[in-house]
């Protein structure tokens, strides 16, 4: 199967990714992750208003193989989050890129990304090469 790799996102080598649009932040996980996972059945996000810290836990998916934790990409606060895919976690898979995101957030310092990785780093940690 060949995957995405949006250029203009940043990932983490936990497989979640943001996209930096000014001070806004939106995450979401990779197209790979929701693969490896495969029928996602539970979401658990954040309230708008809580802070997430780079690196910690905010919230957990959950599929018929595994719970994994979602680590945050960046520090911010949560501004909007996608009560859409809430309601249908299954739909995750159809456009994790899009549609599909998890959360908006303010960006304390956008400068955080810096050691973030990029779409070919992502792509060579997940494909071994």
């Amino acid at each position: 199967m060949s995957f995405e790799y949006p250029q203009d996102l940043k990932y983490q080598d936990t497989h979640e990714y943001v996209r930096l649009d000014g001070e806004i932040g939106t995450i979401g996980i990779t197209e790979f992750a929701v693969e490896q996972m495969g029928d996602v059945v539970f979401l658990e996000l954040p309230d708008i208003g809580e802070l997430l810290t780079k690196g910690e836990t905010f919230g957990t998916i959950e599929s018929v193989k595994a719970v994994e934790d979602l680590n945050a990409p960046v520090t911010g606060t949560v501004i909007e989050r996608n009560e859409a895919l809430i309601a249908s976690p299954e739909e995750v898979a159809d456009d994790p890129y899009g549609e599909a995101w998890l959360l908006k957030v303010r960006v304390n310092d956008a400068d955080e990304v810096l050691d973030s990785l990029t779409a070919d780093e992502y792509r060579a940690l997940v494909e071994g090469e």
